[in-house]
């Protein structure tokens, strides 16, 4: 199976792995902890230590979790710093079932757009026309939702041309 694995999906069977000029720099299948203003930043990761993929699981805390409202509370205060009074997508506030996914809704990507503009002194539709280009369709039209990868959409942008990193900043 493994050989099969090599001959027919090599990408896949590989990891799915992104490179950089020869460097890895992450795969399409696990998430990254973007936080600098200029890239667009993934769902939160409940796996341990940031997205450890050796520690892939879910926070496994029920909805009526003290721990888990509290947790959502202060995520959701973090993202309204910024002034916006926009309904915040659940996905940027809430971890995926495994805590590494790669992937955030087109709402949450629309969500951010403003701040990735500004940050990067684009315009604001230019951003979203970027955010359109990397969207991915329900799988056969029906199963999942739209989807933005993370990863690829932040080195579109990074593609595009760069600004001065921040203190804080980090990929």
């Amino acid at each position: 199976m493994t050989g099969m694995g090599q001959i027919l999906f090599p990408h896949q069977a590989n990891g799915s792995l992104v490179k950089s000029s020869d460097a890895i720099i992450g795969s399409e299948l696990i998430g990254q902890n973007f936080t600098s203003d200029k890239y667009f930043h993934p769902r939160p990761s409940a796996a341990g230590n940031g997205y450890d993929a050796g520690n892939s699981s879910g926070s496994n805390l029920a909805p009526s979790s003290a721990d888990l409202i509290q947790t959502i509370t202060s995520r959701v205060a973090d993202l309204r710093k910024a002034g916006d009074t926009r309904p915040i997508p659940v996905d940027l506030v809430t971890a995926s079932g495994s805590g590494l996914d790669p992937d955030i809704s087109v709402a949450s990507a629309e969500f951010q757009a403003a701040r990735v503009a500004e940050a990067r002194r684009l315009p604001l539709p230019q951003v979203e026309k970027l955010i359109s280009s990397f969207t991915t369709s329900r799988a056969f039209g029906i199963f999942g939702e739209s989807r933005v990868n993370v990863l690829a959409i932040n080195q579109a942008l990074d593609k595009l041309g760069s600004v001065p990193d921040t203190p804080h900043a980090s990929p």
